[in-house]
């Protein structure tokens, strides 16, 4: 598959929603309830982090059983995670950062990948790639929406997804930059809705996000 092709990819994943929810799953069988209520909510594209033992499997179930979801990995640090949460039925691939061997390995796999920057010599390195969308992070702690503000001017071709430390309340700021086009966000799956089985907490939630505008 052409890098143009999963750029495209990437961008129709992007456009779906407002937010994209970043989860850390430690039971498998939360996953498949779990991402029908993202879904429900107007959630679809949901990234599993590959933060824990379950991650794999959660990923695998969700992309057998749950009509209506788009999910992607989160955390691939290497060809082998690439490799791995392709195997298990994922759409797309998103990472923290990048690497040499990382970004090869994404030339030879079909799965699209969202790669990470954090600074403007890292969006222009992987501008030079082809990569017109890209993940900004930790975005909180790396300058917030007054940085990505700054890189529309001069970098009018990138995209971007920000995550980190970004909530309900301060997603909007983010949300109206011309050079964004969703949020990435923990707070649609919180550890204690996840553990106590709450997918009506969870689906209300997505409510909340799927309504969200700049």
């Amino acid at each position: 598959m052409s890098m143009e092709h999963k750029q495209r990819q990437i961008e129709a994943t992007l456009r779906l929603a407002p937010v994209v929810p970043v989860v850390v799953i430690d039971d498998v069988k939360a996953a498949v309830p779990m991402a029908r209520a993202l879904v429900a909510g107007g959630i679809p594209a949901i990234e599993v982090t590959l933060r824990t033992a379950a991650a794999l499997e959660a990923i695998r179930a969700i992309a057998a059983e749950v009509e209506g979801a788009i999910v992607g990995v989160g955390t691939v640090l290497s060809a082998k995670d690439l490799h791995a949460a392709e195997q298990a039925g994922a759409r797309f691939a998103v990472s923290p950062g990048v690497s040499p061997h990382l970004l090869a390995a994404a030339d030879d796999s079909n799965l699209p990948l969202l790669p990470g920057a954090a600074t403007a010599s890292e969006v222009m390195a992987l501008l030079e790639r082809g990569y017109r969308f890209q993940k900004f992070f930790p975005a909180v702690p790396a300058g917030g929406a007054k940085l990505l503000s700054a890189w529309a001017s001069p970098l009018p071709q990138v995209h971007f997804c920000p995550t980190g430390g970004i909530s309900l309340i301060s997603a909007p700021e983010f949300l109206m930059l011309p050079n964004v086009l969703c949020v990435g966000g923990s707070w649609l799956t919180p550890a204690d809705k996840l553990k106590n089985a709450d997918w009506e907490g969870i689906e209300q939630l997505a409510r909340e996000a799927s309504a969200l505008c700049g």
